[in-house]
């Protein structure tokens, strides 16, 4: 009896766990993907290493982050059509990969850049100079990549620059970006007109972002369908400056359930 009764037990046990990992296994595909923050391009915003979850609810489901192998729609049903300042993951229109920017443009907006300000619709968005955003010169996340700093050359272990200015689009909606250099190759663009069911993504760390100011044949992101979007990404949950998460002293506690604006 007793050993029936310890073999049921283990048994109990083994099903809660498989019932627990299916549970979540559902939720992450139906409401949540996780991401990590590979590349420096939504600095200071989003940094490298940091951990969010994506809300897939938030503009609903496409043929692209639909939770079925297979879906037998086009387009999107359910959510909301997203909105300028919104911080979104979506799939690129060419290559499929996953890729965070943010949403500057809406459908029927004009856009361009002059002289490294943005102008949405002919008017110029607010520009309010900030600190200078500071990071230590050294590699960073799993990749190893060093930072560009505007105060370059910066030695091994120096304090790395970057001119930060908080930037105000139409509607009043207000985020840092970062400026390296002037007269980088994305601070003058054409005028861009956005396409019904597209949206105009951008860097906040404008001077290293391969973004909607390139176009897709040479490697950019041009415009973004509705379609493509994964989800919105509104807080970082985990953070870590190490090139593994395990080096617990390299966390970033303070970016822990940090709300991202």
């Amino acid at each position: 009896m007793a050993a029936t009764a310890k073999k049921d037990g283990v048994w109990e046990t083994v099903k809660t766990v498989i019932y627990a990992l299916l549970i979540a296994g559902i939720f992450r595909t139906l409401f949540f993907q996780p991401f990590w923050i590979p590349s420096g391009s939504m600095k200071d915003t989003l940094l490298i290493g940091d951990f969010l979850f994506v809300n897939k609810m938030a503009y609903g489901y496409s043929r692209h982050s639909c939770p079925f192998s297979m879906c037998p729609f086009s387009g999107r049903i359910l959510g909301d059509a997203p909105e300028r300042g919104d911080v979104v993951v979506f799939r690129h229109p060419v290559n499929g990969q996953d890729f965070i920017k943010r949403v500057v443009a809406l459908p029927g907006d004009t856009v361009q850049m002059r002289e490294g300000v943005l102008y949405i619709n002919g008017d110029a968005a607010q520009l309010t100079a900030e600190p200078p955003f500071e990071e230590t010169y050294e590699r960073q996340g799993p990749a190893g990549n060093l930072p560009r700093c505007s105060n370059a050359p910066v030695g091994q272990g120096g304090t790395c620059e970057k001119e930060r200015f908080t930037e105000t689009l139409p509607g009043g909606v207000t985020h840092s970006i970062l400026n390296i250099e002037d007269g980088s190759r994305g601070d003058n663009t054409p005028e861009f007109t956005i396409p019904d069911e597209h949206v105009f993504v951008m860097g906040d760390n404008r001077d290293n972002s391969v973004d909607s100011r390139f176009p897709q044949s040479i490697g950019g992101v041009g415009f973004v369908p509705f379609e493509n979007l994964l989800g919105r990404a509104d807080r970082v949950i985990f953070s870590s400056a190490g090139q593994r998460m395990v080096y617990f002293w390299t966390w970033r506690s303070d970016r822990f359930f940090e709300r991202i604006d």
